[in-house]
């Protein structure tokens, strides 16, 4: 039996959508559900290279925490 390849894998979960005379689009159901997508959460929309990006916006009170450990001893540029 052939094994998949992780391209394929990654295929099953691509929809697509069209975008309505009032440029409105619907995430597939299967999408909402994997990601805990609800109504009336907001997203911030990207452009990256030839593709448009959401990103789920959080309150910064949910945001708090959230990179607990991270080394912040980063080299920066002197100007």
């Amino acid at each position: 039996m052939p094994r998949k390849s992780s391209t394929t894998r990654l295929r099953r979960n691509v929809n697509a959508v069209t975008v309505t005379s009032r440029f409105q689009i619907t995430i597939p159901q299967s999408l909402r559900k994997e990601m805990g997508i609800r109504p009336g959460q907001r997203f911030q929309a990207f452009q990256y290279q030839n593709r448009i990006e959401l990103v789920r916006v959080i309150s910064m009170r949910k945001a708090r925490g959230m990179f607990k450990g991270i080394d912040t001893s980063v080299e920066r540029e002197r100007s």
